[in-house]
C-alpha cells in the first residue's frame, strides 16, 4: 500500500451513512466545559497520530499530515460541525459535552474500539485530573510524557500475513435484514430516526451465565440477539446471521497498533436451532468465533482487505479512487458480506480509580439493529441502535436477558448525531 493505512476509509462513501465514530461517556458530575477543552488539549499530546488533517497528494490520494491546531470543544449543538471542517480547525477528531455528557467525535478511519479506547480514558484522566485536583490510580492509562507502547503506532503490511490456505471458509449464505424497517429509515426521511439506547448490565450477573453454558460475552450476545429476531422475522427466513468485527493485531505481532484492519466472524443460526438449550447455542457460538479468528482465516480477510488498498492506489485522481472504493468496498460494495444484525465487543481496559468518576461510556456507529458493547469496573454497557425510533426491538432484547435471569437498566432513547466528513477535493 502506498499510503497510510489510516487513509483508505477516507474514500467511502457517506450517502447514507457516516463514517465515524460517537463516543458517549456520562460522568457523575456535570461537566465544565472549560476545564474538559484544557483537558482535551493536553492529552493529544499523547496521541500525534491523531492530531493530522487530511491532504490531497498529484495523484489524488489522501495524505495525513500532522496538525498542530487546537482540538475543537465545544457545547452540544442539535447541529454539529463536519469532521475535517474549518470549523474544527480541519482536524479528523472534535469534543463537544453537555450536562454530565461528554462526545468524542472521530473518524472511524484512524482506528477501531481498542484504539479510540485509551484516548478517550487518557482525556477522562486528565479532565478529572484537573477537575478534582487529584490523581486516581490507573493502571491502564497512557498518561501525557509516557512512552508509545510497542508498536503504538506502527502499521501492517502485506507481508506480515500468512499465506497459507485457510483452515475454515465460510459457505456465504445471504442474511435476512430487518427490510422494511431498514428501507424506511434509509429512504423515508419522514421515518429516518438513527437513535441509539445504552442498556446497563452487571457483569456479576453477566458472567455468572456465561460460565456455566461455556460462553462468553460475545458469543452469549450473539445467541441473545439472534433469538430476539427469531421473534421479528418472516417464517421464509430459515438463517440469521450474527456478524461480529475481528481485528488480528495480536496475530500480526502488533498488540498495541492503534490501526483498524478488520476480519469479520459470521455465524449462521438455523431458525429452528435456537430453542436449543443455552450451553449448546453457547458452545456453537464460542467454536465458530475461535475458528474465524483462526490467523490463517482472519488473515485471508485482512489480505483481501488490503489487495483492495492496492487497487485504489492504481486509480488516478480522487474522483477515481472514491468510485473503485464505492463499487468494490468489503462493506458496501457489489460483494460485501452482511450480518442480520453486527455485535462488536471491545473487551474491558482497566480504569482503575478513574471509574469511580464515570456513570457509563458506549461507542455509536452507523446501523440498523447494531450494538457496540463495552466494560468498565464491575459493568457491561450495551449501545443498541437503530435507525428508526421504536421500542419493539429493545423490549424484545430484554425479554431474552430476563429469561435467562440477567437484570438490566435502559436510558434513551439517543439521537446518534453523527458527523460526516467534509474532505478536500480536486
Amino acid at each position: 500500500m502506498k499510503y497510510s493505512i489510516d487513509t483508505y476509509r477516507l474514500y467511502q462513501s457517506e450517502k447514507y451513512f457516516a463514517h465515524t465514530v460517537r463516543i458517549h461517556v456520562r460522568m457523575k458530575d456535570e461537566v465544565d466545559i472549560n476545564i474538559l477543552d484544557k483537558a482535551v488539549n493536553s492529552a493529544i499530546k499523547r496521541y500525534p497520530y491523531l492530531a493530522v488533517r487530511v491532504t490531497v497528494d498529484e495523484n489524488g490520494g489522501y495524505v495525513l499530515v500532522p496538525n498542530e491546531k487546537k482540538i475543537v470543544v465545544m457545547p452540544t449543538a442539535e447541529k454539529l460541525p463536519m469532521i475535517g471542517s474549518s470549523s474544527i480547525n480541519e482536524h479528523l477528531l472534535y469534543v463537544d459535552c453537555a450536562g454530565k455528557d461528554i462526545f468524542f467525535n472521530i473518524s472511524h478511519t484512524m482506528c477501531g474500539g481498542r484504539g479510540f479506547q485509551p484516548w478517550v480514558m487518557t482525556n477522562i484522566y486528565e479532565y478529572v485530573k484537573e477537575k478534582y485536583n487529584v490523581e486516581p490510580y490507573a493502571p491502564e492509562i497512557r498518561k501525557v510524557g509516557s512512552d508509545f507502547l510497542p508498536g503504538e503506532a506502527d502499521e501492517p503490511t502485506m507481508d506480515m500475513l500468512t499465506t497459507e490456505e485457510p483452515i475454515y471458509n465460510r459457505k456465504i449464505k445471504k442474511a435476512p435484514v430487518l427490510g422494511f424497517d431498514y428501507l424506511k429509515g434509509v429512504f423515508i426521511p419522514i421515518k429516518r430516526n438513527p437513535n441509539y439506547m445504552v442498556v446497563t448490565i452487571d457483569q456479576h450477573d453477566l458472567l455468572k451465565v456465561t460460565k456455566v453454558n461455556d460462553s462468553s460475552v460475545l458469543s452469549l450476545f450473539f445467541v441473545l440477539f439472534a433469538r430476539t429476531l427469531d421473534k421479528v422475522f418472516p417464517e421464509k427466513n430459515k438463517v440469521i446471521v450474527g456478524e461480529a468485527a475481528h481485528n488480528p493485531r495480536e496475530s500480526l505481532g502488533l498488540p498495541n497498533t492503534h490501526c483498524d484492519f478488520l476480519s469479520h466472524v459470521y455465524v449462521d443460526y438455523d431458525r429452528d436451532s435456537l430453542d436449543d438449550d443455552l450451553e449448546k447455542l453457547g458452545t456453537r457460538t464460542r467454536g465458530q468465533i475461535i475458528l474465524q479468528t483462526d490467523p490463517s482465516v482472519s488473515h485471508a480477510q485482512v489480505r483481501k482487505l488490503f489487495e483492495l488498498y492496492e487497487e485504489v492506489d492504481k486509480q488516478h485522481g480522487l474522483k477515481a479512487k472514491r468510485k473503485y472504493m464505492a463499487k468494490h468496498s468489503l462493506s458496501t460494495g457489489k460483494d460485501a458480506q452482511h450480518g442480520s444484525f453486527i455485535a462488536n465487543y471491545t473487551g474491558l481496559m482497566d480504569w482503575g480509580e478513574l471509574a469511580d468518576y464515570v456513570e457509563w461510556f458506549v461507542y455509536v456507529i452507523e446501523g440498523h439493529f447494531t450494538i457496540e458493547i463495552t466494560a468498565m469496573a464491575d459493568k457491561i454497557y450495551v449501545a443498541f441502535m437503530q435507525v428508526i425510533k421504536t421500542d419493539k426491538y429493545i423490549n424484545l432484547f430484554r425479554e431474552e436477558l430476563e429469561k435467562i435471569g440477567i437484570p438490566c437498566t435502559i436510558e434513551g432513547p439517543f439521537p446518534k448525531n453523527l458527523p460526516k466528513h467534509d474532505l478536500p477535493f480536486k
